[in-house]
């Protein structure tokens, strides 16, 4: 008798979304192509602490992708027979590489100063202690770090160097490209001035780049800065825009506005019980009264 998909499910499943190869494809579809995925262990490129991605291979190349992580309070999911007892979601979104191979290749050039830093072998780049997944993305590294490197080619072999002018072409080329996906996903973003789009766009941005030395080049080369244009910008705007494209704050305003409303909530009962008490002595005063009459 053959075995269902959930048989043999335990307390440890997850639930993870992740994109199909192409919209109609299945599970044997996948197979057929030969796709497999793994999880990487590597640098968060703002944060440098260690940060799980997913790495999908098929017969077109890899592609990496971000894990983001929703929870919700009494929840789970049916997995067709099978209930998994943890209710959180899981969701993998593809990332440009070039945000996660940027810091190790800012540290492999040892630029100092006016000296623009060594060209290094690939191998010598991605060669990170205590994160081996880098190893992974080889193939990936060398495809996509030409367009903010430098490349020299002796013999067979290739040496890097990351590019400053070249990254910020980069940087303004995404800003623009997010500034263009805001307005035509929000109507919202259409209709506000264009610096505060443009503030948006380089604030999410800088959530997978450092502040030195990307983001403070890009805010000077934009001529932006984003203190004076956020502090203009409405508290109700900041809120909505915050909570539709940041899924991290989006929960932590949830959370926030959870605890509001339970604050409010024993706010109203103490009010009421102080009320009901309030009216409880003026009746027996009042009934005091009448017998002493």
């Amino acid at each position: 008798m053959e075995k269902e998909w959930w048989e043999g499910l335990g307390d440890g499943s997850r639930l993870l979304i992740a994109p199909a190869p192409s919209p109609t494809a299945g599970a044997a579809a996948a197979a057929a192509a030969g796709i497999n995925g793994c999880l990487l262990s590597l640098r968060h490129p703002k944060s440098g602490n260690a940060t799980n991605y997913l790495l999908c291979n098929d017969n077109e190349g890899s592609v990496l992708q971000e894990l983001h992580w929703f929870k919700q309070s009494y929840t789970s999911w049916f997995l067709g027979d099978y209930v998994s007892r943890d209710g959180s979601l899981y969701t993998a979104t593809p990332v440009d590489p070039v945000f996660i191979l940027l810091p190790i290749f800012e540290e492999a050039r040892m630029k100092k100063r006016n000296d623009l830093g060594k060209f290094r072998q690939l191998d010598e780049i991605i060669f990170i202690n205590d994160y081996p997944g880098y190893q992974h993305l080889m193939s990936i590294a060398e495809n996509c770090m030409r367009v903010v490197c430098e490349i020299k080619e002796i013999g067979s072999s290739m040496f890097f160097r990351l590019n400053d002018s070249k990254v910020l072409a980069w940087l303004y080329c995404k800003v623009f490209q997010l500034k263009k996906a805001l307005c035509s996903l929000d109507n919202n973003y259409a209709a506000q001035d264009e610096k505060y789009t443009l503030a948006e766009a380089v604030s999410i941005l800088g959530e997978y780049v450092k502040d030195e030395p990307w983001l403070m080049l890009l805010r000077d080369h934009l001529k932006l800065n984003l203190l004076e244009v956020t502090s203009k910008v409405p508290e109700a705007e900041n809120f909505l825009t915050n909570t539709e494209h940041n899924p991290v704050s989006s929960t932590l305003l949830q959370e926030k506005g959870r605890s509001a409303d339970k604050t409010k909530r024993i706010g109203k009962q103490a009010k009421k019980a102080k009320v009901e008490t309030e009216s409880r002595n003026i009746r027996e005063m009042l009934s005091r009264a009448c017998r002493k009459s």
